[in-house]
């Protein structure tokens, strides 16, 4: 795949929580840039950080040092070119599977055509789940509903955190196929954290490796045949979980 427009680039970025006198570095000089309609994966170890980068470039906590910048500009909070889609989805309860689609598109008092609403509804397959709530629905749908709130924003990035974690192997790769196949239609770029060596795989044209011994990013591996169909039983696939996988068990 051929280079495309930077849409986001990170650089020197290094976060440290205080809590008094101590001090704790889960982010330490990672750079990284990504183009428009790319995508990336990234893993490692628990507590490495993956999740305090995208809260990051989302806008919602600030770096220590370095700088997140998209379309150009530093990233200084949050901003309608990003949406998150976080692991527990933050579906409210009390509000219907319609109520939630709808919920941050009125918060930015963004107006969604009718058309467009039952279209990604469609895309998506919820179209009949309107009148329910959350707990009456899979985990699997109250991922798509998630997503499907995030994309009502119009995003130029969609940042996913373990979006696919608590659902089974092959309702997995479902709403992986599905992710890809939005993601071609509609032309946004995204970032997915995973703990799923084959999902990073399938699913990012690079990948990041977080390390937590010493902060920062171990490796970036280019895998630009990510998302292309029947990836998942080429050798290719094989060959490259192999290499990733004795990438974070050398860190372990």
């Amino acid at each position: 795949m051929g280079s495309s427009p930077e849409l986001l680039r990170v650089e020197e970025l290094t976060k440290i929580f205080k809590n008094g006198a101590e001090s704790k570095t889960v982010l330490e000089r990672v750079s990284f840039s990504l183009g428009q309609k790319d995508s990336l994966a990234v893993v490692g170890p628990s507590g490495c950080g993956k999740t305090t980068l995208l809260l990051i470039v989302a806008g919602l906590i600030p770096p220590t040092c370095g700088s997140a910048s998209l379309d150009g500009e530093t990233v200084t909070g949050p901003t309608r070119k990003v949406a998150l889609v976080l692991q527990h989805y933050g579906l409210f309860p009390w509000k219907t599977v319609g109520a939630n689609i709808l919920l941050g598109a009125q918060l930015q008092n963004i107006q969604v055509p009718r058309e467009e609403l039952a279209g990604l509804k469609r895309e998506l397959g919820i179209e009949a789940l309107d009148h329910l709530y959350p707990d009456q629905v899979s985990g699997g749908q109250r991922q798509r509903v998630a997503l499907a709130r995030a994309l009502l924003l119009r995003p130029s990035l969609l940042l996913l955190d373990e979006p696919f974690a608590a659902i089974d192997a092959l309702t997995r790769e479902r709403l992986q196929d599905h992710l890809i196949t939005i993601f071609r239609q509609r032309g946004f770029s995204f970032i997915i954290v995973t703990h799923n060596i084959e999902e990073a795989i399938f699913l990012g044209r690079k990948i990041i490796v977080l390390n937590d011994v010493k902060p920062g990013v171990r490796t970036l591996l280019e895998n630009p045949a990510a998302g292309t169909p029947g990836y998942r039983n080429r050798p290719e696939f094989f060959q490259r979980s192999l290499q990733l996988r004795n990438i974070l068990e050398d860190i372990e």
